[in-house]
């Protein structure tokens, strides 16, 4: 199977956090426990170095704190989430600013049926964009590359 790039950008009317995001999207089983007992999240600070902790669910609220934190406005965040009924999930990146958030199918990619080389789109788009219009959500912007 060769390599395979797709990502989803979302378009905020303001801006919005992390535990905003984890709150629409849990009521419809997304969940920031990627793996049971694990979380892991990302600050890009100051540095510009892509720096991913792993954490306990039971740490969650001590996580998003952080990611929402003033002082990480101005720098990317991350936090993966899954969801398990689907089987599926992956990494949502919120950027500076906190208007623009990606999401990058990454954990157990879901496949177009008889297309291997190209990831589900419409499953994820079903899956995140509803609770996401409840959170504020403008507009997105779906892209993939199969080769």
């Amino acid at each position: 199977m060769g390599s395979h790039e797709a990502d989803i950008d979302f378009a905020f009317a303001r801006p919005t956090t992390v535990r905003a995001l984890l709150e629409a999207l849990t009521p419809v089983g997304w969940s920031a426990e990627e793996s049971p007992g694990h979380i892991s999240y990302m600050v890009n600070g100051a540095d510009d170095m892509y720096d991913w902790y792993d954490s306990a669910p039971d740490r969650l609220d001590a996580v998003l704190e952080e990611l929402d934190a003033t002082v990480n406005v101005p720098y990317t965040v991350a936090l993966n989430v899954y969801h398990p009924q689907g089987g599926t999930g992956g990494m949502l990146m919120l950027h500076a600013r906190r208007m623009q958030v990606s999401f990058v199918p990454t954990i157990n990619r879901r496949h177009i049926p008889g297309a291997p080389k190209c990831t589900d789109l419409a499953w994820y788009l079903h899956a995140l964009v509803p609770p996401l219009l409840r959170a504020g959500l403008k507009g997105y912007e779906a892209r993939q590359v199969c080769y």
